[in-house]
């Protein structure tokens, strides 16, 4: 049996679906490594939205997803980039999500870290309202009993004159965080209006900066997460961090070379492709936990297609193919997003996710992520 898969150029290629899934099971947090998978978020196809509406969530499917990566062993970055915070789901649907969540985590016994932003902040603002909004958030964070990550802020970007407002803003919130916190460097590929963060777009002298404002304030940071998509940035990065600052990679790009590490060290993760990627990364960071990094390397390398496909410019959009994914997957009983972002990329693209994904068995079910895929393709007009 073969699927016709569109080629994008007008053409189809017969393509035969996997049959069998590749084999996980459950278990506990990893000894070598700590990883957190950004997790998605579930939309309700039923709630009568536009595409500018605040988020309909389905908050039993998508709580159910965070306790799937949780049974895995993986930790929860929520209501980051990948939740699409600030492409669908506002602070009010990510406050929500922060709540319910680390509830859920609480209850489970998961691991679970949050995204403190400045998106309450709809239009332009002082850097006195940006610290406002930051403190909001991190507040709530705290409150509800998860790591704080601080996230890049448009609001900053654009307030700030240079680097100097970025130590100060920065400052102020590790000074008054309760527990250490992770920083996260979020890169314009990810997010235009990012570019220039840390106060120059020359990338040699934000870092300059940002590694300025851990060293001013080691013991309020638990790490960073770095999503610039340069391997050795991160790399050079991360041998200069001070003693007990931690670098999750961020990097869908190179992160099975950057986890392995070399002989200076290795990165931890907080990855969107790990969203994906659940379980199978959860097996690959168990054998590297034995020792076996080359064990490690074969089982992660052969995803790193996929998470290419799935980042291709504009980066942005990657969430798309992720809830795909989970929809195939059978995560979820549809494929909607908040925002409408379902439709921010092509049958092309969707066809070879799903032809990437299914090779590397990442399907539970395989027969009925082919029939979503028949289903998909129909609706496009291609019938099988």
């Amino acid at each position: 049996m073969t699927i016709q898969l569109p080629t994008g150029n007008g053409e189809f290629k017969a393509y035969e679906p996997g049959t069998e899934p590749f084999a996980t099971t459950p278990g506990t947090p990893f000894a070598s490594r700590t990883v957190f998978s950004a997790a998605h978020v579930v939309a309700d196809p039923f709630a009568d939205v536009s595409p500018d509406s605040p988020a309909a969530v389905d908050w039993d499917a998508t709580l159910a997803f965070r306790r799937h990566l949780w049974s895995h062993g993986l930790g929860v970055a929520e209501a980051m980039d990948t939740a699409q915070r600030g492409m669908g789901l506002d602070w009010a649907g990510a406050a929500e999500l922060i709540r319910r969540s680390a509830a859920e985590a609480k209850a489970v016994g998961g691991l679970i870290a949050c995204g403190v932003g400045t998106d309450q902040l709809t239009g332009p603002a002082t850097l006195a309202e940006v610290r406002a909004a930051y403190e909001e958030q991190l507040a709530l964070v705290e409150q509800s009993g998860a790591q704080a990550i601080l996230m890049a802020s448009r609001a900053l970007a654009a307030a700030a004159k240079g680097p100097e407002d970025y130590l100060e803003v920065y400052g102020h919130l590790l000074r008054q965080a309760s527990e250490p916190v992770i920083l996260h460097w979020l890169g314009p590929m990810f997010d235009p209006a990012l570019e220039g963060y840390w106060g120059s777009s020359d990338l040699d002298a934000a870092t300059d900066t940002f590694l300025e404002v851990i060293a001013a304030h080691p013991d309020k940071v638990d790490g960073i997460k770095v999503s610039l998509l340069e391997a050795q940035r991160e790399i050079d990065i991360r041998r200069r961090l001070p003693q007990g600052v931690r670098c999750y990679t961020g990097d869908d790009f190179n992160y099975p070379e950057l986890i392995a590490g070399d002989d200076q060290g290795f990165s931890h993760a907080l990855l969107g492709i790990f969203d994906p990627l659940g379980p199978l990364a959860a097996e690959a960071v168990r054998v590297l936990d034995t020792g076996d990094a080359k064990g490690f390397r074969e089982l992660l390398d052969p995803t790193v297609e996929l998470s290419r496909h799935l980042f291709q410019a504009p980066t942005r959009f990657y969430k798309t193919g992720v809830v795909f994914l989970a929809w195939l997957a059978g995560h979820q009983s549809h494929f909607t997003m908040v925002g409408g972002l379902q439709s921010a990329r092509s049958l092309p693209h969707f066809a070879r996710a799903y032809e990437l994904a299914d090779g590397l068995g990442l399907f539970p079910d395989p027969k009925l992520a082919e029939e979503r895929m028949k289903n998909l393709l129909s609706l496009y007009g291609v019938n099988q």
